[in-house]
């Protein structure tokens, strides 16, 4: 997580208003990724209604991207969804991550309509996929 917080206070500055949904607190199903003992990816769900899990948290260390490292976590992310009874998964990223909006749109995420308290932050990304 100290990875992934540094990386985006990096790409939006310390205080950008994407900042405030990092927390990990009420996270219960988390996925991580490890090479040779050390965790280089990771992954999270949160219910998000009745029929949506969302997925937070997704990062892979920069030295290990390009390996499909992040469909895998992704792909588990969203299995264990299914396991929890979402038909739908919801996700936000900001528009300063490329790569994830790619990776996300190369598994079947669309974008939509930005929700919740994310409705008053300009760049902020809202994908969905159906399950």
């Amino acid at each position: 997580m100290e990875l992934l917080n540094s990386d985006l206070a990096r790409r939006d500055g310390e205080t950008h208003s994407l900042s405030q949904f990092n927390t990990i607190t009420n996270l219960k199903y988390v996925v991580m990724a490890f090479k040779k003992g050390k965790a280089i990816g990771c992954g999270a769900i949160l219910k998000y209604d009745f029929n949506s899990t969302e997925i937070k948290r997704m990062y892979v260390s920069p030295e290990v991207r390009g390996q499909r490292i992040g469909e895998k976590i992704l792909s588990e992310l969203e299995n264990w969804s299914r396991e929890l009874g979402s038909i739908k998964c919801i996700l936000f990223t900001g528009s300063k991550q490329p790569e994830a909006s790619k990776l996300y749109q190369r598994n079947g995420y669309y974008l939509i309509q930005q929700y919740g308290k994310l409705k008053d932050i300009p760049d902020s990304l809202c994908f969905a996929k159906d399950l």
